[in-house]
């Protein structure tokens, strides 16, 4: 079954996306090759110039690198990367706002992590 893109975001980003979480879950494991622009594009339905944008994003990252005649692979280092971009992110966009509504809130650290081990409830 095909995998279906989100129209409010860039395919070519998508792919990206797609390609990390292979990476991050060990489907595509450092060291072997990815898929090729034109193995994306014809699964996908898209064009190749947007499949390859999205390759190049994680070439131009180190995650991906070429080697001539050959193909693409994943660069050693690679999952760390990406975990760590990730863990960033989450930072930026969960922890941080959840620490500003704590302060308006006067809540505690404490009673966060309590909250949080309580699983939300």
């Amino acid at each position: 079954m095909m995998e279906r893109f989100d129209d409010s975001r860039p395919i070519f980003l998508q792919i990206a996306e797609q390609i990390s979480d292979h990476i991050i879950h060990n489907e595509l494991p450092e060291g072997t090759q990815a898929p090729s622009t034109n193995q994306f594009a014809k699964h996908y339905q898209i064009n190749p110039a947007t499949a390859a944008k999205g390759i190049n994003l994680l070439v131009d990252k180190g995650i991906l690198f070429k080697r001539r005649g050959v193909g693409m692979f994943v660069a050693e280092g690679a999952r760390e990367q990406l975990l760590e971009e990730r863990r960033q992110k989450f930072n930026e966009d969960y922890i941080v706002p959840l620490l500003h509504e704590a302060e308006k809130l006067q809540l505690s650290k404490e009673a966060i992590i309590e909250m949080i081990s309580k699983g939300g409830n």
